[in-house]
C-alpha cells in the first residue's frame, strides 16, 4: 500500500474534500507544487488553477480553485480556497454567459468596491473557462 498524506479542501461555504491521497498538485502563486507524504512544512498563496489529486499513480480528481492559501505539513495539505468547483461541474457555456452578464452589470457600477468585486468574478470565470478548455 502506498504512503499517503491527508488532503483537505475547504471553501467559504463548506468542507469540499477530506481524504488521504498519494499526492496533490496545487496552483501556488509562484507556480504549481506537488505535495507528497512527509513534505516539508510550508504556506503558499494560491492562484486560480486546478488541483490534481493522485491515487494509484494517476490523477483521480481535478478541482478548480480561485485563490486562497495552502498549508502543508509532514502529515497533511490543507487548502483554504476562495472558490472551489469540481472540473466535471464546470459548464463553459454557462460561465461565458455569466461573464457577459457580469460585464453588463460592471458597465453601470459606480462604487469602487462593487467594481472590484465584479472584475474579480470575471477574472475567476475566465480562468475557470481556460482550465476547462485546457483539460
Amino acid at each position: 500500500m502506498a504512503e499517503t498524506t491527508q488532503f483537505e479542501l475547504v471553501s467559504p461555504e463548506r468542507l469540499v474534500l477530506s481524504r488521504p491521497v498519494e499526492m496533490v498538485v496545487v496552483p501556488g502563486t509562484e507556480g504549481y507544487f506537488g505535495v507528497l507524504p512527509r513534505h516539508a512544512p510550508m504556506i503558499s498563496t494560491l492562484d486560480a488553477g486546478v488541483i490534481d489529486i493522485y491515487e494509484g499513480g494517476s490523477v483521480v480528481d481535478r478541482i478548480f480553485v480561485a485563490g486562497g492559501f495552502a498549508e502543508v505539513t509532514e502529515e497533511r495539505c490543507t487548502v483554504l480556497a476562495e472558490d472551489a468547483v469540481p472540473m466535471s461541474e464546470i459548464d463553459p457555456a454557462a460561465a461565458e454567459k455569466e461573464i457577459a452578464d457580469t460585464r453588463d452589470v460592471l458597465k453601470d457600477a459606480t462604487d469602487a468596491g462593487e467594481r472590484e468585486r465584479l472584475e474579480a468574478r470575471v477574472a475567476t470565470l475566465q480562468a475557470m473557462v481556460r482550465a476547462k478548455n485546457a483539460a
